[in-house]
């Protein structure tokens, strides 16, 4: 086929969120634990799964043209891919990965200088290595290969650059931030070749469009509700939106119907103000996409 489009799906965590966000966006996926080529309603889109730690080099490589990863697993591989913007799925989580360096509960250690000449344990090698490189604070960074943060308190390093959201796990081994390193989301990357193709930048951006408007409908919902004339004023103040809600008048009557876009958590906050204010009818309805 001429205009083909060979897009990464990262496989593990992120996998089935992935899937969920293109069947709200509209794409059908759909895989198989025998395949790693999940199948894909639109003739122009041919799929792979692909570990996100691996996605950016494949589409160095010009193996893939277009894929999902976090932004720390593209730093990490130093990878010349364009990043076409964030992908952040609530449904997996709102809070940025951040990468922060770690020490045991008795160090010294207040910054990343004082680390100088020590061993540094962690699975973002490469990263690292550059963080402290450019400081010119010369370390020795080893790979883990998990369990890191034992590592420290057996003694076998000095520090450790490990991701967490929120530190809790951190701070439930006794252990202590010194500093953050980095802030990481899902990111859709491209390959360069690929994004100076007129067509796959095209069915690139459509996609990313896509994408963003299912991730702005989550949580949204649209409300509508019939109102006398003379409560508009009161209730379109009531309701949050986007901009300002839909007002039409109702044939041959002097009630008008409202409609708005909110947020579905808000809805049960004003229920009762809006009868009050005479609203009736009101029917709430899910969204799929916010463009």
């Amino acid at each position: 086929m001429a205009n083909e489009l060979r897009l990464g799906i990262p496989k593990g965590s992120l996998e089935k969120a992935t899937i969920d966000l293109f069947d709200k966006a509209g794409w059908k996926i759909k895989t198989s634990s025998r395949s790693y080529f999940p199948s894909s309603d639109d003739e122009e889109l041919k799929c792979s799964l692909v570990r996100p730690q691996e996605m950016a080099k494949v589409l160095e490589r010009g193996k893939l043209d277009v894929g999902i990863a976090g932004r720390d697993w593209v730093r990490e591989n130093d990878s010349a891919v364009v990043e076409v913007g964030e992908m952040v799925y609530s449904k997996v989580s709102r809070r940025p990965a951040r990468w922060v360096l770690v020490v045991g509960p008795d160090s010294k250690v207040e910054k990343p200088e004082d680390l100088a000449g020590a061993t540094i344990s962690t699975e973002l090698v490469g990263f690292t290595k550059r963080f402290f490189a450019e400081r010119n604070i010369p370390v020795d960074v080893e790979f883990s290969w998990g369990a890191t943060e034992a590592k420290i308190l057996k003694g076998l390093c000095d520090a450790i650059v490990e991701v967490t959201e929120t530190g809790s796990t951190i701070k439930a081994n006794n252990l202590r931030i010194v500093c953050e390193l980095m802030e990481s989301v899902p990111v859709l990357i491209a390959n360069k070749e690929a994004w100076e193709d007129p067509w796959k930048h095209a069915k690139i951006g459509r996609i990313y469009t896509m994408l963003q408007s299912a991730l702005r409908a989550e949580g949204m919902v649209g409300l509508k509700m019939n109102a006398p004339g003379d409560r508009i004023e009161a209730i379109s103040n009531l309701l949050p939106s986007l901009n300002r809600p839909t007002v039409a008048h109702l044939y041959d009557s002097d009630w008008v119907s409202i409609e708005t876009i909110m947020a579905e958590s808000d809805v049960r906050k004003i229920v009762s103000e809006l009868l009050d204010l005479g609203a009736e009818g009101i029917v709430e309805y899910p969204l799929n996409k916010i463009i």
